[in-house]
């Protein structure tokens, strides 16, 4: 994968590092894996009646940087808390519950015929859960078409590389026989991404968008490696980030 950082990329993980450090942050991987999803979500997607969940709740550091871009305050923790008046819709951490309440959510306003989509985005390894699964059966089989998923693919969970832990491999298979919309993305290709999550299909079918990421994308020394899942970031390892991303 390629795909070149923007300024604005740059600017959010080095924000990330300011942010997160003084308040207890870590799990560069997966912060650093999602940047440019959330850069598209909130930049470029998200209506004032349109919902986003974090699931992957460990990825929280730069959400919270662009939550505070926009006047909010989220409470600075590991994971989110929830806190609508500060953009924060679920509270998630444990992984496999941020997929089923957004289920919920999107199930809710069809039932009221309410306006705005929901998008959820959820870890490779979270996929593993098995309410990820029952939740596919759900959501299709309730013709959510306002729902989006997203998967953070990175290939890395907390423990190794997701094919040696517990592959996944049938996960777009699965979902497409589900009933289910599903397109794979290069997940760090803003004007893709932009793209394809503006997007607002009426099919009844729920979509499924697999992002091909990079764990620790940006920083030469985190990229694709396991250990930076959640590890410290300090002294040497530090000064080459920040250079890396000036």
């Amino acid at each position: 994968m390629k795909s070149e950082l923007s300024e604005r990329s740059k600017s959010i993980r080095l924000k990330t590092i300011d942010l997160s450090k003084p308040n207890g942050g870590y799990h560069y991987g997966g912060c650093f894996s999602a940047v440019e999803i959330l850069i598209s979500l909130f930049d470029h997607v998200l209506q004032k009646e349109d919902k986003f969940v974090m699931s992957k709740g460990h990825a929280c550091w730069p959400y919270y940087v662009i939550l505070q871009e926009r006047g909010f305050k989220p409470l600075l923790e590991g994971h989110p808390h929830l806190d609508e008046e500060n953009g924060v819709n679920y509270t998630t951490g444990s992984m496999g519950h941020g997929f089923p309440a957004t289920v919920g959510m999107a199930l809710a306003r069809k039932v009221q015929d309410t306006a705005g989509r929901l998008y959820v985005l959820i870890g490779d390894g979270e996929c593993q859960e098995g309410t990820t699964w029952e939740s596919f059966l759900i959501a299709a089989h309730r013709k959510l078409d306002n729902l989006c998923v997203i998967v953070d693919f990175n290939r890395i969970q907390g423990s190794g590389f997701v094919s040696d832990i517990l592959p996944i491999d049938a996960l777009s298979a699965t979902a497409v026989a589900c009933g289910w919309r599903v397109t794979e993305v290069d997940g760090h290709n803003l004007n893709v991404l932009n793209s394809l999550l503006s997007k607002n299909y009426v099919d009844g079918k729920p979509h499924l968008v697999i992002a091909n990421t990079i764990k620790g994308k940006g920083v030469s020394f985190m990229e694709n490696q396991p250990e930076w899942h959640a590890k410290w970031l300090d002294g040497e390892f530090e000064a080459t980030a920040r250079k890396e991303l000036s």
